[in-house]
């Protein structure tokens, strides 16, 4: 029978009591590590083997500029499948977000973030059917160590309506961002079917690239960084992910090395996600990731842009395009709506 430890429960309790988040316990002067957010030695990076990190390999980046122009548009395309077949991770420049609505958006943010307590506390919520909730971790568990970050949640941005309800520091500002993820979203659709041999209009099609929803994530400066981790390793679980982020921490697992994700001035982060993959029959890689706490003075902002079906109980499994003797199915289909509700968002 498990041995319930009941200090630590009491402490994550009163850590979501507060509604302050991890911003909360910075303010108030924290210089230890909570016990909450201090992860095992296996999950951290490994201070002997170099981190763990191979420093010579570095995520693709694929230039979009001319993206319409024929030969130029099948280079892109097959940088976009090779990218997406052996790393699932690639930066994308002259994507055609322009650079001040990036620099306010992460501003806003950030800004967001760094409001008082009691000016955030009406969004603190752990219902997340709403379609704008603050929160700190997806779930608080005694069995799980937490993580060193807060989030912004602002879901179904494809309905309009719903921007009302995000906070006024930063709605206009993630109003404007999102007319151009859209677009760039779209690009990216009809990219990625050519470089699977289909129709330009597969994807939107099987409405893979229809829904967008928002992780603001804000990772303050941590006392003890080596102890804790920002994001736990995980994969995502959509179609697509778009990242903005204004500095380093992330890291990809690629063949079962871990590499480290700077960014590109400019550039937007993509990878790619579950779903994909399984639509994709496996050609397409929807690889792990996490994020550490580098020892910094300031803290870190990224913005996820989670692209996916707006039909939550609509089957999906492997094109029958992709599919044949040689090549069988190797995923069942799966419900969206039904695989999403196994995590909190």
């Amino acid at each position: 029978m498990a041995v319930v430890d009941c200090e630590l429960e009491k402490e994550l309790k009163q850590f979501d009591e507060t509604k302050a988040g991890v911003k909360g316990l910075v303010d108030a002067g924290v210089t230890k590590l909570p016990r909450m957010f201090r992860h095992p030695p296996e999950s951290l990076p490994s201070p002997n083997q170099n981190n763990g990190v191979d420093s010579n390999l570095q995520v693709p980046v694929i230039d979009l500029k001319d993206v319409d122009i024929c030969e130029r548009r099948k280079e892109i395309i097959n940088d976009l499948r090779k990218a997406a077949e052996e790393w699932g991770f690639f930066q994308i420049v002259n994507h055609g977000i322009p650079n001040a609505v990036m620099d306010e958006v992460l501003k806003g943010v950030r800004g967001f973030h760094e409001l008082p307590q009691e000016a955030k506390e009406e969004w603190y919520s752990r219902d997340f059917k709403k379609k704008v909730n603050f929160f700190s971790n997806g779930e608080l568990k005694v069995s799980t160590p937490a993580d060193w970050r807060d989030t912004l949640s602002c879901k179904v941005l494809e309905d309009e309506c719903n921007f009302e309800a995000i906070p006024e520091v930063c709605r206009e500002e993630i109003r404007e961002y999102m007319k151009y993820i859209v677009q760039v979203q779209e690009k990216l659709s009809k990219l990625f079917s050519e470089a699977l041999g289909l129709d330009s209009d597969y994807l939107e099609n099987l409405r893979c690239f229809k829904s967008r929803s928002l992780a603001c994530h804000y990772y303050p400066v941590c006392p003890e960084p080596h102890l804790t981790l920002g994001g736990t390793r995980h994969s995502d679980l959509g179609f697509l992910t778009l990242l903005l982020q204004d500095s380093g921490g992330l890291q990809v697992l690629h063949d079962n090395v871990w590499i480290d994700v700077p960014p590109v001035e400019r550039a937007l982060l993509t990878n790619l996600a579950d779903m994909l993959q399984i639509v994709t029959n496996g050609k397409f890689k929807s690889v792990e990731h996490r994020v550490l706490m580098p020892a910094t003075l300031e803290p870190r902002t990224s913005i996820a842009c989670f692209v996916g079906t707006d039909d939550l109980q609509k089957p999906y499994g492997p094109i029958k395009e992709l599919i044949s003797e040689d090549n069988p199915a190797i995923y069942k289909e799966v419900v969206f709506g039904e695989y999403m509700n196994r995590y909190k968002l």
